[in-house]
């Protein structure tokens, strides 16, 4: 059974306080778990105001379902975010 894990590193130039980044994450965070149902988690950068690296994992019994979904995800995000997706890697475990 595979799991898919997309990583998101976002930065956000106009962020000046830790909760500003935070109302930002909440609504990607919010919007891709009803969207897609998946986990969607901060991972890294907690303490930093203008990036932030969010981990995204769903389980399939299909690689192939899941690779379309993240990149679904992926796309979504970047919607969400515009340009303040900075790089991103989708690994199966």
């Amino acid at each position: 059974m595979p799991v898919g894990l997309l990583t998101l590193e976002i930065h956000l130039p106009y962020s000046h306080s830790l909760k500003e980044k935070r109302a930002v994450l909440r609504k990607v965070k919010d919007r891709l778990r009803s969207r897609f149902n998946v986990a969607v988690a901060e991972m890294d950068h907690r303490d930093v105001w203008q990036v932030a690296t969010l981990g995204v994992v769903s389980v399939s019994d299909s690689r192939q379902l899941l690779d379309t979904l993240l990149h679904d995800v992926l796309r979504a995000s970047e919607g969400i975010l515009g340009e303040d997706v900075a790089h991103f890697d989708i690994e199966f475990l």
